[in-house]
């Protein structure tokens, strides 16, 4: 039986999470330099997030 990791789950999920999201994107009606700036957003709160957690990790 073909069992999946927790690994390729949260993979995965993130892809299908990428595929909502440009789906989402593309379907907007805005100005093109808002939609690159929208677009950007959701990498720029991971970086956020993932620079908070190695900080936090390291005291």
């Amino acid at each position: 039986m073909l069992t999946m990791k927790r690994k390729q789950l949260t993979w995965g999920l993130f892809v299908l999470m990428g595929f909502g999201y440009f789906s989402a994107m593309s379907n907007l009606e805005i100005h093109y330099i808002l939609k690159s700036m929208i677009a950007i957003m959701p990498i720029q709160g991971l970086a956020l997030i993932y620079v908070t957690y190695i900080n936090w990790r390291r005291r």
